[in-house]
């Protein structure tokens, strides 16, 4: 349902509809897109680009300040083109419209309707009037054909301090496993060759559903699936980490040697204001399991920087922990305060100008890092799954160990015609601090 309870009575102007929609934020969102085009089209309304669609969708993100002024600002461009007369309808969807429906209904009358995540059914209503049949897993997607993200699971259990994603999406819900299964399936049968796995919690998968957790399980049945060669998980938890996924991933050649894990801090008393769950010493030692287990396993993940109580040594104790842990892939971001939080009684005590700084030096030092393993990697061969050609002879791909959009890249050149998609071996004859550059062989 509309979470303002809102209707316009505009009349449909076309016998087939026109939408176009923006994803803002993360690949939640990019799932939720698709499949919300793939129902409408299902429903006979044509999945345009912005120049051509009578009605705009614009999917938003309201995890951190940052997101919420991004979707704050195409909201705003989306209404002057409505004012202008470009388009006839607009419509605001997820986790923004889901947090402050009460605020943008008061500040922007011009949006038509406001829906929180997955309202799938109630935003064909608003575009058609009607919808004839229930989701039964059409979904339209906006990646190259050749890989695709996988939602698993809804919400979120955890009571992390600093997170609103509870507050927009809910507890945790995971999918039936079959519907999952089901869903990979008909992803290779249109030529998906490498699925991402995605959930607030990858690891938590299962629980609520079955009683225990089930990600082990489902990793493995994926892997019997033809046609996919990698399988990739994202956003595992470190908490209660569940230790089959390294013998799955060990033994499976399809499952990649990645692994995302955001641990957000070090320091034992950030962790415990952050609600993590976790030590510093647990987080060592689960580290060293995983890479005892998986010795290739390329290991990414994300540390906030002034949250409030993170003084200047609790700051130098993390930047130690980063150099001595040596991750392949990081990011960095700095603390957003945000109300509703636990969070948001602690206040924002350390400036923007320190916060940034920090988050500079992290990442100065992962470049070095980074520059250092990549380095180490010229002379070797590495399998890489082309992603697009750039000119004549020359591609762009990834290695086992890089997700896309947000890790590492590989650039290929080649005397013969190659095709997105598929995978080649690369002699790897340079680098930088985050590419990879060599020659197909």
């Amino acid at each position: 349902m509309p979470i303002d309870g809102m209707s316009r009575a505009l009349p449909h102007a076309a016998q087939t509809p026109t939408v176009a929609i923006v994803t803002l934020g993360c690949s939640k969102n990019t799932v939720d897109s698709e499949t919300l085009a793939g129902y409408l089209q299902a429903h006979g309304v044509t999945v345009t680009d912005i120049e051509s669609a009578e009605t705009l969708i614009l999917n938003t993100c309201g995890f951190i300040e940052a997101a919420k002024q991004e979707s704050i600002a195409a909201i705003l461009e989306a209404i002057e083109r409505k004012r202008a007369g470009l388009v006839r309808r607009i419509i605001v969807a997820g986790c923004l419209a889901a947090r402050y429906a009460d605020e943008l209904r008061r500040e922007l009358p011009e949006v038509d309707y406001f829906f929180g995540p997955e309202a799938y059914e109630p935003i064909v209503r608003a575009v058609r009037g009607d919808a004839c049949y229930e989701l039964v897993g059409e979904r339209q997607l906006s990646t190259p054909g050749h890989y695709a993200y996988l939602k698993i699971a809804e919400g979120c259990d955890h009571p992390c301090s600093f997170c609103a994603i509870p507050l927009m999406r809910g507890r945790y819900r995971s999918r039936p496993i079959e519907h999952i299964l089901a869903e990979a399936q008909r992803l290779a049968e249109r030529g998906v060759r490498e699925l991402i796995l995605i959930a607030q919690d990858t690891t938590f998968y299962g629980v609520d559903l079955y009683g225990r957790r089930r990600i082990a399980e489902l990793l493995a049945a994926l892997s019997r699936i033809p046609g996919l060669a990698w399988i990739r998980l994202l956003y595992a938890y470190p908490a209660h980490f569940p230790g089959e996924i390294l013998e799955v991933m060990a033994d499976t050649p399809s499952v990649c040697r990645y692994l995302d894990i955001p641990l957000q801090h070090i320091s034992d008393p950030v962790l415990s204001s952050m609600r993590r769950g976790i030590t510093r010493r647990t987080i060592e030692r689960l580290l060293e399991t995983i890479r005892a287990r998986v010795p290739t396993v390329a290991l990414r993940t994300t540390f906030i920087v002034g949250y409030p109580n993170e003084t200047d040594e609790r700051f130098a104790e993390l930047y130690e922990f980063v150099r001595q842990a040596r991750f392949e892939r990081l990011g960095v971001f700095p603390y957003s305060h945000e109300e509703g939080t636990a969070a948001w009684i602690l206040g924002d005590p350390i400036p923007p100008e320190v916060k940034q700084e920090r988050l500079c030096a992290l990442m100065e030092l992962q470049r070095g890092i980074s520059s250092e393993l990549n380095r180490a990697k010229i002379g070797s061969r590495q399998q890489v799954l082309l992603d697009e050609r750039l000119a004549e002879g020359e591609y762009r791909g990834r290695t086992e160990a890089d997700a896309p959009e947000i890790d590492n890249e590989v650039f290929v050149r080649s005397s013969r015609p190659l095709t997105p998609g598929s995978f080649v071996s690369v002699l790897i004859e340079d680098a930088s601090d985050y590419e990879l550059y060599g020659t197909a062989l």
